[in-house]
């Protein structure tokens, strides 16, 4: 497991959340915890929209057809919901429903919509809707919503630029926008950044809240300055107890594994289990994950065991976390055990559990039972099989046989139109093998549909060329396509470019 990956796609994507929604949802809290008590039958029929088509206006219109009413309320917590699970464009149309219904949009509703149109239409969209609203609506809210989008996007000078208008209107009187700017330099590769706006808050006499803690804890971590991540803690500590929450210690957790010091991160989760354990599932999703990191199989299966017991059903994420967890550390065996338990159970097939469970098997040259797991998938999925297929196409390369990973690519092909690899590997795999087979042709057709895909980038050129200089051909061409593609000559392609293309 790559835990980089599970610090910044694991818990910064619940920090993002958090920073986007932490004042809408403080906010709304009163108003969706109104419609809690009672199962909201309208959010069961958007919910299955996915799966039964038709639109969100159908829907909603359908049910007042059949003589029910539908309070705000119970709109402003599918739009909760929905966002949730990702069903961005969904949410948007509920809001646009109740537009159209003249119901009354606060704040928080333009601040929501507003996130949602950047997500589903853009950044431009987005900034059109924020400039058509009524003076009294731009507050800190929806400009507060807009530095979001343009954070989690990493456009830094509109993010600077706003801000700075935010300081202007006298806007800027909590840590939410600090925060944001905190997560963009973190994702840009400059955590020396995130030291100075904490000092900025100082400045400001803004008390740090506990997402600015992790956030700060992490650019220490990403400075390589372990010794700097403990004194944050350890200020935090003296700080306020209640900003000091599961999230703190499994943050805290992840940066000991990245940094090869498992004891410590195995006293992080010790610590979080006893004195900060929430009941939910994402906390055990952690403990699973970075027991695997610091290869303890006997924890993992003790938390394993503890989840099960602690709820009613074990759902397909759990499955998933822990399928991922048994293959890290390959217990083949544990994992086929797990991943059959799922399947002869679950009322939903998840492909994710087969691609991860694929993988594992192959990982360890289980390549009968790998396919075993992909012929069942096919018959009790509607697919994509895409990405399993390119765990078969990465095992049979490293295998050196091109023929049948040429056979999966051309299935993938054939099942997407214009499908391009999903894993960087696979890509990776495919050049690796043209490179030391010296074969242009393959390679260029390999590249033919990256280009129909995603596009070619500097790096599937650069495969390209060592290619064409490991097989001692030319091409006359290569540098309008480098051109016409806009890569930009870095030396290594303009080196290697003085024998593929001489000018």
């Amino acid at each position: 497991m790559n835990f980089r990956r599970l610090i910044s796609s694991g818990s910064y994507s619940w920090l993002l959340r958090k920073l986007c929604t932490a004042a809408p949802e403080t906010a709304a809290t009163a108003e969706v915890a109104a419609a809690a008590p009672r199962r909201n039958r309208v959010y069961s029929r958007l919910s299955g929209l996915g799966a039964t088509g038709g639109t969100v206006s159908e829907a909603l219109n359908n049910f007042i057809t059949e003589g029910n009413k539908i309070r705000k309320d119970e709109l402003s917590r599918c739009v909760r919901e929905l966002r949730k699970y990702r069903r961005y464009q969904h949410s948007l149309d509920v809001m646009d429903w109740m537009e159209k219904k003249n119901m009354h949009l606060t704040y928080v509703d333009h601040a929501v919509r507003l996130d949602l149109i950047a997500k589903t239409k853009g950044i431009g969209a987005a900034e059109d809707y924020l400039s058509a609203l009524p003076p009294t609506a731009k507050n800190q809210l929806t400009y507060g919503a807009l530095l979001n989008c343009y954070c989690n996007n990493l456009m830094k000078d509109e993010a600077l630029t706003l801000f700075k208008k935010m300081d202007d209107l006298k806007l800027i009187n909590n840590t939410l926008p600090i925060n944001n700017l905190m997560c963009m330099y973190v994702r840009l590769g400059q955590p020396q950044k995130v030291l100075e706006l904490v000092d900025e808050l100082n400045r400001r006499n803004i008390p740090r809240c506990r997402f600015t803690y992790v956030i700060w804890m992490q650019s220490y971590a990403n400075l390589n300055d372990i010794e700097g991540v403990e004194r944050v803690l350890e200020e935090l500590s003296n700080d306020s107890e209640d900003k000091c929450t599961w999230t703190t210690y499994s943050n805290l957790a992840a940066i000991y594994v990245k940094a090869g010091r498992f004891e410590k991160a195995e006293a992080s989760l010790k610590k979080l289990e006893k004195d900060k354990m929430p009941r939910q599932r994402e906390a055990y999703h952690y403990l699973i994950s970075l027991y695997a990191g610091t290869s303890n199989l006997a924890e993992v299966y003790r938390v394993w065991k503890v989840l099960k017991g602690a709820f009613s059903t074990v759902t397909n994420l759990s499955y998933l976390v822990m399928v991922q967890a048994l293959a890290k550390l390959k217990d083949l065996e544990g994992l086929k055990k797990c991943f059959e338990e799922w399947e002869s159970s679950c009322s939903v097939y998840d492909m994710r559990l087969a691609v991860s469970t694929i993988r594992g098997y192959l990982s360890g040259d289980m390549l009968e039972e790998a396919e075993l797991v992909l012929e069942n998938a096919m018959k009790r999925s509607k697919g994509p099989f895409t990405r399993a297929r390119e765990c078969f196409m990465v095992y049979f390369l490293k295998k050196r046989r091109f023929d049948l990973a040429l056979e999966h690519e051309e299935a993938a092909v054939s099942e997407i139109n214009n499908w391009s690899p999903f894993y960087p590997e696979t890509a990776t795999a495919f050049f690796d093998y043209f490179l030391n087979e010296a074969d242009v042709d393959s390679a260029e057709e390999f590249c033919k549909i990256l280009k129909n895909g995603k596009g070619l980038d500097s790096d599937a050129y650069h495969w390209l060329l060592k290619t064409y200089a490991a097989a001692g051909k030319v091409a006359p061409d290569m540098r309008q396509r480098l051109e016409d593609d806009g890569i930009e000559l870095t030396q290594e392609l303009q080196d290697l470019l003085v024998n593929v293309c001489p000018e």
